[in-house]
Formats: C-alpha cells, structure tokens, sequence
C-alpha cells in the first residue's frame, strides 16, 4: 500500500501530469503563478453612461425638487369668499358689444359649517372623495390611475381628491392639462398643510356648484329643497352630494334615473364607511325634490335666445351646462339686434280678435351661411318655455310641396310640363288604398303647368308629381336639404305636409334651395372666446347637395306666389322679388309661408294648441279667413318691409330648363297629348281665375307655353260637359275608394277677404290628409276645408266632396 502511495505521489510531479495542470479551467488561486495570456479590456463606455445616466436623474430629480419647492413657497391660499364667485358667461349678438344676457347668476350663501349635521359633509366625504380624512390633499394611487387611464383610453380622468377639487375649481379654474393639475396638486397639498380637513370640508361645501344656479350646499338646499342647509335629511344629503360630478345633467328633475342612481351609491358607502347605521341605509328612500325654477335672467324674450344658444353648444359637444355656467365666455351669436327687434316686435304685435290660444313662430337667416338672424320664440319664457321656433312642432302643409318640385327638375321634367288641376281626383294614396283628392276649395284649375300649380298650389297636380318620385324619393329629397323631422314615406299624402316640423327645421331644407343646392347648417353661435382665445366656431357641414339650376327653378316657380298666386300682392309690396310658399295644416290647425329674396330668408307659423297640447282648427279673426294662410304671409311682409328698408332690390339668378315636356319617358302629366276636361265641373271656378291666368302669362313672356294656356282656359270655359281624366280611369274594383282630406289656404297676400265653402263631409280617411292653399290678393272669396280623418289629426273641416 505505501508502495502504491508513493507511486501516485511521483506521477504527479511528472512532465504529463504537469501538463494536465496547466490546462486546468479552474482560476489559479491567489499566491500561485498563473499561465500569462493576452490581457481582457474592460468596457469603461458603459460604466460612464451609467454615470451619466444617474447624473442627468439626479438633475432632474434636483430641478423637480426645486421647482415644486418654489411653486410651493409661492402659493398663496385665496379666501374662499373671494374665489367662490364663478365667472358668468354672456352673449352678445353679433356686434359683439351688445349684450343679449347671461345664463346665470350666482346663487351662494357663506355659512358657518358647524351648524350642518355630521352627514351632509359626510355624504359629501363619501360621494368624491372616501379617503379625504386619511390623505394629505392629494391620493396619488388615484392620480396614477387617472394617468393610466388617460394614456391608454384617451379620457380625461382627474383622479381628484375633495381637496383638489376645491383648489381646481374655485382657486385656478378648469385645469386639464397635466401642469394644470400639477399646480392643482400643489395647491391642494398646501391647503391640507394649512387648513384642518373639517376647514376643507366646509369650504368645499360653500364653493362647490350643485346645478340649478346654487353654489354652495345652502343655495342648494333652497332650490332642491327649499329649506336651510342645517335642516337637510341623511337623504336629501344623499341626493345633493351624489351628482356633485354633474349636477345640472344628473337633477332629478332631468335625469331621475341617474340621480337615483347615484343616491343609492352615496348611501351605501356611507354605511359601509360607518357614517350612518344599517338601519338608516335600510330605511333611506329618493326624497321629493322642488320643482325647477326659472332665472329671471331668461325673462321676457331674452330667455328663448339664450336657450337656444346654450342648447346649440351643449349639443355640439364643445361645452356642458354646467361649464357654461360657470366658465365665464364671452358668446357672440349670429343674431342681429335690429332684425332681433323688428322679429319681436311683429310677432308681438296681435291684431283684435285674435285668440290668445294661437301661437306663433319665427325665423330669419342668411340662407348663403345659415347664419340666424332673429327668432320669435313666443312673447315671455317665464310663461312658455317652449320656443315656437325651435322647438314646437306643426304641420307645414304644402310649404313642402317645393321639394317635390325639385324632384321633378332633378328626373329631368320640364316645368312647362301640363297637368290636370281639376279637383277632385283620384289617387292610389297607398298601396291597395284609394282617395280622391281635392283642391283648396274644391278648385278646379284646368290643365296647367308646375309653375302655375307651385304658385296656387294645385293640390291634386302635386300628388301625381309624388306617384312619379314616389313617396320615399321626396322624403330622402327633404331629409338630404336638411330637414331632421320624421316624414312618412309610405304614403303619397307626405308631398302635402303631413308631418309636423318646427320652424326651424322647415327654414333649414327650404335654406337649401334658396342656396342653390347649398347646405349650411343653420347656427345661432358665431364664436365663443375666453380672453382673447377662440375656444370655439361652428361647423357648417357646408356640402352640395342638389345642383344649382335645378334649385333655381324651384326658386323660379315660388316667385309666382307672391305675384299672382296664394300670396300674390307681396312682391308688390315689398318692391322686389320674393320666392315663396304658403302652407295650411290638415284640418286647417296651422298656416305657414316660407320666403326669401336673394339674401334673407324669412318664415313664420301659426297654430293652435289646446289645453292638452291637442291640435285645433285656427278660427277667423281680424279679416284673416278660416284657415288664416293670410296672416303668416302678412308678418312675412310686416318683417321684410323693416329689415330690408334702404336695401336696394335684388335679382334672382335666371335657371335654363333643359327638361323634357313630360319628362324623359313621356309619361309625367298629360305628355305631349291635348287634355281632355274631367268630370268635375269647375267652369265656374276656372272662370274666375281667368284673370289671375292672363296675369301669370304676361309674367311669364319668355315661357313658350303661354300661347297654349291661355287656349286651355278658353277650352275649359267650352267643355262644360263632364268627361273622364287619365287620373279617373282605374276601375273602382281594384279598391274602395275613400274620401281624402284637403285643407285650403284662402286670402294670401296682403290681406283676404273670406268667404265659406258649401257642403260637409264626414268620411273618415286612414291614409293621411293633404293640404292646399288657394286665393290671391285677397279677392279670392271662399274657405277651403278639409274632412275628418288624417294619418297625424282628426280634423273637423268642411268639404265638399265629389
């Protein structure tokens, strides 16, 4: 064994052995000789940029440090009472130094906090903010959240402790920038440093704005309430504190759900943060709030122009209610003072006997930028908050029929084209559902063209231009001028005015038109500026539409309505030309006219609701006739005679027809055949607008169909002999035929003398009702009525029917 020992001993020292050695992976130790090789270069680069690195953190961190320092150090804390007043926001009109209004003044009321039972600011404590007893003024795991949020889904989250919201609010003004809200912090942290929280506390609750014009939960205790702060329930304090983030959308008077909502939140963390019992949360119920009142600042007619500005905003997107309550804008509108002041006044302006019941509504624009001009949204907003032009709805009647002749320009059928005007005829007025349909007075007109039918406004030539368009073409045609309003398209009715609109929404498709097939969106906002900062301008959506020569035919026809047709002797007046159209509702319920010159557009409604907001006949009063289409044109003439006084007249732009006589198949009107009479007799009728005829054909010496009207009128006085019409041939097997429902407009123009229309008919009608307007210069004699029925009213009219 010591043998074996002592070879292994030997032949380690031997050559291989040493050699086995030196090849080794392990590290020499310490003390021994290593092999020598080529020396490993150490990488100084990258230990500098570490340094470098640490040395621009720590500069940064250095520079932070100092900078909130500063901005700590000279931070001066503001007394509440100081900074509690929110800046209003006025309006102007479009001078931009005359002052429409503002939307509110403050309400607010300083108390002394320590009166308030513990729950008001507790529910407070539990609604904005449940860690404000325990943080420093600022919760920076909230803040991280909002930031995260922000960055990754594009909200704007504050992640605002009560402390910051007070600061925000009150002391710097809406902050939602990220340095904003760095100040925001810095304020806040300093106020917790300086004030104890039940101090916070209590100014908060005197600042905070809680809708309804109350700043401060006192205000707010009044207007919800109407009792003192110290007197509020555990669940009026509930109420109030729970749509803090959005008090004027969340009032339980606009949005009772979200309110109720949020109540029952605020009760639940005050239970489980021990600030009520379990028996109180179990107990708590939705108290009964006041209901809202009305500022004073919206007396008179001031209040349907400043709600029309606010709601214009709010809809926009831009601003919230509450923003502009508070943000202290200065807004010019687009309303001119002068035109303002004629609108009023000659909307106010009632002649005797006119029923109280009876409303009225207006609205001028530049139909070349949709700007508004004025509005007559009623006399008092205190007494009627609903405007009756933007937002009171009636039935326009046959101011719609200038759209379906736009139709017929755009499938290519020239206005020269002849028609049956004779009354009544008979349509297919839905599928498998048949109606005759007269004319305004039961009128027959003979065979004319759509320019004359546009300018007396033939009821029973229109409905056979809708057979052609179709019911939904002439809807898409309203809806693509601009008019929102629903319009019914499955029935042939909807050409005469069916669907109730408001005044706005009839000015802005008839706007189109008078713009050549131009849509601007009409707007009463001009521009909102903060200082000198634009914080806002409309968006027009300017687009074309239509083609122009297209919608200058339109504008062609409609001048024959106020010179020979339902409105004739107002262009007269006036001294220039005026485009128009009058409009009577089914069962003579409302009268409308739509009219412009080159520049201004103007439109006025009437109607008359009952107590229950149910539609009723418009009586006859001071000389206007039972349907009263006389008086909308009659404020037409009142207000265009003041606003263009010492305007010099203007020119419509002369259209080229380049349509086809009967359209492109032939087909449209009578075509290219001679007309036969119907079998209505109305020689009589037609006799007695033989007149108006000749008049219209002097007019109109460039039309190369006069000749062959004035021979109709003479073949019509020769065929008194019933005979049958293209419009009269279905047999009566395909469907039982029901009675339509006709309203007539009578005495347009500058006046009208009214007569009555014989005969009464009580047939009901499913389908729908039209509408008609007939009369000129007020020389017209007669009513015309319309029977029981209606798709939208139940009339009570009378009409004769055949």
């Amino acid at each position: 064994m010591v043998y074996q020992a002592r070879t292994v001993s030997s032949s380690s020292s031997s050559p291989r052995a040493a050699h086995k050695a030196s090849t080794s992976h392990r590290a020499p130790k310490r003390g021994q000789n290593a092999p020598k090789g080529p020396k490993k270069r150490t990488n100084r680069k990258k230990g500098l940029w570490w340094k470098i690195l640490l040395g621009v953190l720590g500069g940064l961190l250095a520079i932070g440090i100092g900078l909130f320092t500063y901005l700590y150090v000279t931070t001066d804390i503001p007394q509440p009472e100081k900074v509690a007043i929110a800046e209003k926001t006025t309006v102007y009109y479009n001078d931009g130094t005359t002052e429409i209004g503002s939307f509110s003044e403050q309400n607010r009321e300083i108390i002394d906090c320590s009166v308030l039972p513990d729950y008001v600011g507790n529910a407070i404590v539990a609604s904005e903010d449940r860690s404000f007893y325990r943080n420093g003024g600022i919760d920076i795991m909230g803040m991280a959240r909002a930031l995260y949020n922000n960055l990754t889904t594009g909200s704007r989250q504050g992640g605002s402790t009560i402390t910051q919201q007070y600061a925000e609010r009150y002391y710097l003004g809406d902050t939602t920038s990220y340095s904003g809200k760095i100040r925001e912090a810095i304020l806040a942290m300093k106020i917790a440093n300086s004030q104890d929280k039940q101090q916070v506390l209590c100014n908060y609750m005197n600042t905070i704005y809680l809708g309804r014009g109350a700043y401060g939960i006192q205000a707010a205790a009044k207007a919800y309430f109407g009792k003192e702060a110290k007197d509020l329930t555990v669940d009026e304090a509930a109420m109030i504190a729970g749509i803090i983030p959005a008090p004027s959308m969340w009032d339980p008077a606009v949005n009772p759900e979200q309110a109720k909502s949020r109540f029952t939140r605020v009760i639940g963390i005050m239970r489980e943060d021990g600030y009520i019992t379990g028996q109180q949360a179990s107990e708590a119920k939705f108290p009964e709030t006041e209901p809202v009142s009305v500022s004073n600042d919206l007396a008179g007619p001031n209040g349907y122009l400043l709600t029309t500005v606010e709601n214009e905003l709010v809809a926009s997107k831009a601003f919230t209610k509450d923003e502009l309550e508070t943000g202290g804008y200065k807004i010019v509108s687009t309303l001119d003072p002068n035109m303002q002041k004629i609108m009023q006044t000659v909307g106010d302006d009632r002649p005797e006997g006119m029923p109280e019941s009876i409303q009225v509504g207006g609205i001028a624009l530049d139909q070349k930028t949709g700007s508004v001009k004025a509005i007559y949204g009623g006399s008092d907003y205190l007494k009627h908050q609903l405007n009756n032009a933007t937002q009171a709805n009636f039935q326009p009647g046959s101011t719609m029929k200038p759209f379906g002749l736009l139709g017929a320009a755009m499938d290519d059928v020239n206005f020269n084209t002849m028609f049956n005007g004779n009354s009544p005829e008979r349509f297919e007025t839905t599928p498998g559902t048949w109606a005759e349909v007269p004319n305004a007075l039961n009128m027959s007109w003979g065979t004319i063209n759509l320019k004359q039918a546009t300018a007396n406004s033939v009821n029973t030539v229109f409905m056979n231009v809708n057979q052609h368009l179709t019911p939904k073409k002439f809807a898409q045609i309203a809806h693509d001028a601009g008019i929102t309003g629903d319009i019914q398209e499955d029935t042939l009715y909807n050409i005469l005015g069916i669907n109730s609109l408001t005044v706005w929404d009839l000015a802005q498709g008839h706007s189109t038109i008078a713009n050549d097939g131009t849509k601007n969106t009409l707007h009463i906002v001009d521009r909102v500026l903060k200082g000198d900062k634009e914080m806002y301008k409309p968006n027009l959506g300017t687009k074309q539409v239509f083609d122009a020569n297209d919608c200058m035919l339109v504008q062609n026809a409609m001048l024959g309505t106020t010179q020979y047709g339902t409105a004739a002797g107002t262009a007269a007046t006036l001294g220039r030309l005026v485009a128009g159209k009058s409009g009577t509702a089914n069962d003579e319920t409302a009268a409308s006219f739509v009219g412009y010159t080159p520049s201004l557009m103007n439109v006025w409604a009437i109607w008359n609701p009952g107590e229950n907001g149910e539609s009723q006949i418009v009586p006859e009063f001071a000389g206007y006739g039972v349907s009263s289409t006389g008086y909308p044109s009659h404020l037409f003439t009142e207000f265009m005679a003041q606003a263009l006084a010492g305007q010099p007249a203007e020119t419509f732009a002369t259209p080229v027809d380049n349509g086809k006589i009967g359209g492109p198949n032939g087909d449209w009107g009578l075509g290219g055949q001679r007309y036969v009479p119907s079998t209505n007799n109305g020689t009589q009728q037609r006799q007695q607008n033989e007149q108006q005829q000749d008049s219209q054909n002097k007019q109109e010496s460039n039309d190369s169909n006069t000749s062959n009207e004035s021979s109709n009128n003479g073949d019509a006085k020769q065929n008194e002999q019933q005979q049958t019409t293209p419009e009269n041939t279905k047999s009566p097997e395909q469907s039982q035929p029901e009675n339509g429902n006709t309203n007539g407009d009578s005495g347009g123009g500058t006046g009208g003398n009214n007569g009555s229309n014989n005969g009464s008919n009580n047939g009901s009608n499913n389908n729908g009702s039209n509408s008609g307007d007939s009369g000129n210069s007020g020389n017209q004699n007669g009513n015309g009525g319309g029977n029981s029925g209606g798709q939208n009213n139940t009339g009570n009219g009378e009409q004769s029917q055949r």
